[in-house]
């Protein structure tokens, strides 16, 4: 019956009134309580078989309202395909610290658990699911059955939960997995910023502090293939390197590669590196915001219908408002050595930098077997710098300005047509542009340059579930790239403009076999260019075996093309900001970069101990001179060549309930070769051959976490001038005149970061955390780089000039979920 109808006829049997708000009870209905109760037996049959809250005031007024209301839950959790129960299944009640665990039915129940609290129910191998403890209500003992949906895309297992801090997880098939919502914390960082955290991986470096120059067992940072949401991304960070350009709110996982790649992926031969934002239709408004030294954001999860959600996020910086010792630091680091930092005695300069970002995403669930989605996002970086000259004459201002943009956009539709087969069909579009004007003052001459990447790609995966074991993908892939570089100058008139386009088409098969003991991932990637009529077959393989409960052994390997390239013409080119520029390959002056890598491992994991020692070998052919950004005599040669990195990855990681110290070692060896230069062998640019890194992570108390930890490696190779003979005549041109190329090495580097932080409550549903972080907590002055020019003064003399790391730099953040 209407509850309102229940509620007059308990009037008039016990003579009482009921105080409630109309719309609270208009919608519910209840079986009749049996007219044998007492008015205290009503209540409480009442209280058990709604939401609401019935409380006698005393023998003549009742009250009903939804004001902290908790009520018992249950049900029952079955797998999609058998439809029989999963024992074992979480049962996690969130903000409440209540949880269970399925019995070997599938069944669950929870007492006590507030109304409007979020119940996440989760099973190893099955996609999670989130309800209201509404819909889960026990009313009359009907308990609802909760299905859950396997992973058929994703045969993955976690190998390693809590992978040096809580979020990162390591996969049985060698990938690390950042998990945001899980995130611990780590030294120096106040917020899970995807790229910096990666760092802490073997064999992943920056050697400038960069996220926009992660190298990855010695390669350069083109050389990772970076996908959001299965768009491919041309542009990574703010602050032009220093901050990772994608907010990890609504970032789900992270998945990093270094070797053993799907065959569903190409380009990047060094690494992948694919974000996942949240996939889920939870039915539950959910959100946040935080603020810190440097930005501030705010996300959105925004439920439209039951099969209808609304995701968005914001961030923008607040350096334009409020110019904290953070940005100092920032500005200082990221504009050293460029125009916007020149020192000046003719003129007064200012600059005004800020950076935004956003993302949006329309989730529609058709029904349980047809999902669509659609997804937007939106990196961008302004920067204006003025001049200013004032003489006994004249008063002029100039100004020269710089942007740099990246916009994505793209759908994918998941079907799943029966228990065996599904399909995904992914489409994006992606469009990187990075924009300058320079006015110089000196010769009233404006330079204008402009880069732009135009790239949409289509991808159809297939895959067939044979078994619980082994599983099969087949698909396609069609991209098509488009890359503008444009350079314009007045006084004298001058414009050069060059545009080209590539097609690629790409069949992919593999097969993965996950049982016991026994790892298997086997795949065949065949390309083809078509403007160049080429074909290259890639073979990719990925193995683990288990010899104990304590020992397995892991072997990787891959051959991975690439089709595009950063290159740097002049070293003033962008206002010197960001000097490399986007370019295709032609199959000829610029080849299409192939790689060859295999790896072989030991790993040994007993109570929480992990151990693991990998020795690698990379044979990188097709780079060019320019690609390689080199400052020495090769600064300006137009010549392809190669890269060979080798060497060994070795790291311990000890995690407790409250605790992880992780220590890891990285020795390899990185040189060159170039047929056409003299001499044809030297070292990489980033031929570190030692580094360590070091750091634990401490939960005190409850709630208070503490991380600390240090990096040491070997100073990157530098090229000095011949001593006495520094400089050359070239033509009408005075150039450094260098000696044997990257024949020196920088002092070591070492640093120091420590972070801080705090979670608390406001309310049941509503959590916040404060974080404070230090980088360099040492103040240690590290040299990032070292070249030479000439000295204007004197054309005889080379000046020395040293990029330097940053300094001690603090940050703290303020965030707020609900």
């Amino acid at each position: 019956m209407p509850l309102t109808e229940v509620i007059i006829s308990i009037e008039k049997q016990f003579n009482v009134k009921f105080s409630y708000a109309v719309e609270d009870v208009a919608t519910v209905r209840v079986e009749k309580p049996n007219t044998s109760f007492t008015l205290e037996q009503t209540i409480e049959y009442l209280n058990l078989k709604t939401f609401l809250n019935f409380k006698a005031l005393d023998d003549r007024y009742v009250t009903v309202s939804v004001l902290n209301k908790t009520i018992a839950i249950c049900g029952t959790v079955l797998s999609d395909e058998s439809k029989s129960g999963l024992p074992g299944a979480s049962v996690f009640v969130d903000n409440t610290g209540r949880h269970s665990i399925t019995d070997q039915n599938g069944k669950f129940s929870v007492q006590d658990i507030p109304i409007n609290a979020t119940v996440i129910v989760s099973y190893m191998g099955f996609e999670s699911r989130h309800f209201t403890a509404k819909e889960l209500f026990a009313a009359q003992n009907n308990c609802r059955e909760i299905i859950l949906y396997t992973k058929n895309q994703e045969l993955n297992q976690v190998l390693i939960n809590v992978y040096l801090t809580p979020g990162l997880q390591k996969y049985v098939d060698g990938s690390t997995v950042l998990n945001t919502k899980k995130f611990g914390i780590l030294p120096g960082l106040t917020e899970p910023d995807i790229l910096q955290s990666i760092q802490v991986l073997p064999g992943v470096e920056s050697t400038n502090e960069s996220i926009a120059n992660i190298n990855v067992r010695g390669g350069t940072n083109d050389q990772n293939l970076v996908l959001w949401d299965n768009i491919k991304m041309y542009h990574s960070g703010h602050f032009f390197g220093l901050i990772s350009a994608y907010n990890p709110n609504l970032t789900s996982k992270v998945i990093v590669s270094k070797n053993g790649t799907s065959a569903e992926y190409s380009d990047g031969v060094s690494s992948t590196i694919n974000m996942y934002t949240k996939d889920l239709v939870s039915n539950i408004f959910s959100g946040g915001a935080g603020i810190n030294c440097i930005s501030s954001d705010v996300f959105l999860e925004i439920p439209i219908t039951k099969k209808l959600e609304f995701h968005i996020s914001g961030r923008r910086s607040i350096t334009d408002l409020f110019k904290s010792p953070t940005y100092t630091k920032y500005f200082d680091r990221s504009f050293q050595d460029t125009e916007i930092n020149a020192d000046s005695e003719q003129y007064d300069t200012s600059s005004d930098f800020y950076f935004y970002d956003y993302t949006a995403k329309l989730l529609f669930d058709l029904n349980e077997k047809h999902q669509f989605r659609a997804n937007i996002i939106g990196i961008n970086n302004a920067l204006d710098y003025s001049e200013r000259l004032t003489n006994s004459n004249q008063t002029q201002s100039k100004i020269s300005n710089l942007s740099q943009k990246n916009i994505g956009y793209g759908g994918n539709w998941k079907a799943q047509w029966n228990s065996k087969l599904s399909t995904n069909l992914i489409t994006y579009l992606s469009r990187y542009n990075i924009d300058a004007t320079d006015y110089r003052v000196e010769t009233n001459q404006r330079l204008t340059e402009a880069n732009e990447v135009l790239e949409t790609g289509t991808k159809l995966n297939t895959y067939y579930k044979s078994n619980d074991d082994l599983s099969f993908l087949l698909g396609y892939q069609f991209n098509e790239t488009g890359m503008l570089n444009q350079t314009a100058v007045t006084n004298p008139s001058y414009i050069n403009t060059k545009k080209d386009v590539l097609l690629n088409h790409a069949l992919f098969f593999e097969t993965q076999y996950n049982k016991k003991n026994t790892y298997l991932r086997v795949g065949l990637r065949c390309n083809y260019f078509q403007k160049f009529d080429k074909l290259l077959i890639e073979p990719r393989v990925n193995i683990r075996q288990k010899l104990s409960e304590q020992f397995a052994l892991k072997l990787e390997g891959e051959f991975k093309n690439q089709s595009t390239a950063q290159i740097v013409d002049f070293e003033d080119d962008f206002l010197g900001v960001e000097k490399r520029h986007w370019v295709l390959v032609t199959n000829k002056d610029l080849p299409i970069a192939t790689s060859k890598q295999g790896s072989f491992g030991v790993e040994f994991n007993k109570n929480k101990l992990n151990v693991e020692a990998t020795g690698f070998y990379k044979f990188v052919d097709g780079i060019t001179a320019s690609s390689q950004g080199f400052y020495n005599n090769f600064q300006f040669t137009n010549a392809s060549g190669s890269y060979t990195a080798k060497g060994f990855e070795f790291l311990a990681n000890k995690t407790a309930r409250q605790y992880s110290v992780w220590m890891s070692y990285t020795f390899s060896t990185n040189s060159y070769e170039f047929e056409t230069l003299t001499p044809s062998v030297f070292p990489n640019n980033v031929d570190i051959r030692h580094s360590v890194s070091i750091g634990f992570y401490y939960e005190f108390i409850k709630n208070v976490k503490i991380a600390l930890g240090g990096i040491w490696r070997n100073g990157q190779p530098y090229t000095k001038p011949i001593d006495g003979d520094e400089t050359v005549q070239n033509g009408n041109k005075t150039l450094v005149n260098y000696d044997a190329p990257n024949s020196e090495n920088l002092d070591n580097f070492m640093r120091l970061d420590a972070s801080l932080n705090y979670n608390f409550n406001f309310s049941p549903s509503t959590a916040a955390s404060l974080t404070a972080g230090v980088i360099n907590l040492t103040n240690r002055e590290n040299v990032i780089n070292r070249y030479y020019k000439v000295n204007p003064k004197d054309s005889n003399d080379a000046v020395q000039v040293d990029n330097k790391s940053l300094g001690l730099t603090p940050n703290i953040s303020f965030r707020v979920n609900f």
